[in-house]
């Protein structure tokens, strides 16, 4: 192996594909810095983007993070580097999430070849068709989330019943939360502000049939000329979890499902992702219980699998937003 750094051109490119990472309301959480002197990459939650009533204790801002983090291993892997990420090093500042040094590698990571998915992932809130995944596509992608440390558990008829349940009462807390409301505001919609959030074009229709739980970011507010439709009267759900519940497992927890997203995306399936049942604590332990029928590690995102039309993407921020270049460090 070499040791020769890698430069700051290359790294810009690899953060770019970092940042199509899908994060909670598209809040894009992320603030990277990288030394050219040192070849040292950090990672930085960035605070101002954080929702207290939502996300009180950070956890969807570490997942948000963990999944760019995986499209930043891909980049790097498809251009013939190395990512050597090291979680969580300095215990005095929970704001860096990861350190990371690039090497030449003379065989990269197989994970190079999902670097065609980042830029066609989507995030749906489309009607998907009443297709049946198949089970071999199902399987592969519960070993993509065993491969990085974590499990994906497709849910039976009964459960996915159990789970609808869980997220109708999420829905209807949300709605007797005036602070969780305004947060949502603040980050879609009209309360967008710039390459961030998401916008209007990006809600989806309104559903007035099906069960498929797609989140409705309007959130009791109008929105004009905006279509309904019939939603999968069933779903395709899976549950992704990890063995433990600490910081560091939702980093992990992350890569997983970004691992799960871009694999999904490469075998041609839509994906979209539901977190409202987990961002009530009462509420996300049905999720683990084995009579509401996920698995017994700790649930960290709801995704539903299917078919269905492609979206456009959501905004993005610049690269410059995003990434500092430390000549001096």
């Amino acid at each position: 192996m070499s040791t020769r750094q890698a430069d700051a051109a290359a790294v810009t490119a690899w953060v770019g594909d970092a940042i199509m990472a899908p994060s909670m309301h598209n809040a894009q959480p992320w603030q990277f810095t990288y030394a050219p002197g040192t070849g040292r990459l950090l990672l930085h939650m960035d605070m101002t983007r954080s929702m207290p009533h939502t996300d009180s204790d950070n956890r969807g801002m570490h997942v948000s993070c963990g999944a760019a983090l995986f499209n930043l291993r891909v980049a790097a892997a498809h251009a013939g580097w190395s990512a050597h990420i090291r979680p969580l090093p300095d215990t005095a500042d929970p704001r860096l999430l990861a350190s990371v040094e690039f090497v030449e590698a003379a065989d990269p990571e197989p994970a190079a070849v999902l670097h065609p998915a980042i830029g066609r992932r989507r995030s749906s809130r489309e009607p998907f068709t009443e297709e049946q995944v198949p089970a071999a596509l199902l399987d592969a992608l519960s070993g993509a989330a065993r491969s990085e440390g974590a499990s994906l558990s497709v849910l039976g008829a009964w459960q996915v019943e159990a789970v609808l349940d869980v997220v109708e009462e999420a829905e209807q807390d949300e709605q007797l939360s005036p602070e969780a409301r305004a947060e949502i505001a603040r980050w879609t919609g009209a309360g967008v502000r710039g390459p961030e959030g998401i916008p209007v074009h990006a809600f989806g229709p309104r559903r007035h049939g099906g069960r498929a739980p797609v989140r409705d970011f309007s959130v009791g507010r109008p929105v004009p000329e905006r279509r309904s439709a019939v939603f999968e009267h069933a779903p395709c759900l899976a549950v992704l979890g990890t063995a433990q519940d600490r910081p560091a497992d939702w980093l992990l927890a992350g890569q997983a499902l970004e691992r799960v997203l871009l694999q999904a995306t490469a075998d041609g399936l839509s994906t979209s992702l539901n977190s409202q049942a987990l961002e009530h604590s009462e509420l996300r332990w049905l999720l683990r219980d084995p009579h509401s029928g996920a698995t017994a590690s700790f649930p960290q995102m709801l995704l539903r699998l299917g078919y269905g039309p492609m979206v456009p993407p959501t905004p993005r921020r610049d690269v410059g937003d995003v990434l500092d270049i430390d000549e001096e460090g």
